[in-house]
Parts: structure tokens; sequence; C-alpha cells
């Protein structure tokens, strides 16, 4: 059964995979992260740190790519995402 991650986004990356521009993640491989996740992100404020009032961002993870290899390393993982919905069902 596929998982859901609630994560907190910076504000500069939220809103750059909102426009469509950054369709990939990268975070520490932690969570077991899979194919068919879910990630509800939080959009957090660079200045003070603090949340602000936007939607949840949903995103499906759509490829996984650990790392180990392509100069990634170990410990972190790139996430394919893509997103469709802006609020938490």
């Amino acid at each position: 059964m596929p998982a859901i991650h609630e994560l907190k986004c910076l504000a500069p990356f939220y809103d750059a995979i909102v426009r469509g521009e950054k369709t990939f993640d990268v975070r520490k491989d932690d969570r077991a992260f899979q194919t068919g996740d879910t990630l509800n992100l939080q959009r957090v404020d660079t200045n003070s740190g603090n949340f602000v009032h936007y939607p949840v961002l949903i995103c499906r993870i759509v490829y996984v790519l650990r790392g180990g290899q392509f100069g990634i390393e170990p410990g972190y993982v790139v996430l394919g995402i893509r997103h469709g919905a802006t609020e938490a069902q």
C-alpha cells in the first residue's frame, strides 16, 4: 500500500513545483520512499522558517533514484514527482 509522507518544502522550491518547473525532489532517504507514494508538501517561508497559509501541495512519486550512483550521495534519494491536486484530501 502506498505511503503518504508529510514534508516541509521551502518556499522557492514549492513555488517552482507549482509552476511546473521542478519535477523532482532531493531528500534524505530515511522514509523508504517508493513509486506510487504521495508527498504532502507544506510551504515554509524561507525568511522566518514559519509555515505560510498556502494549501498543501499533493505530489505523487513517479520515479525513485537512490544514492550511491551517478554522483548522488549514499543516504539520499532523487524523487521524480508529479502534482495535480493542491489541497489535502
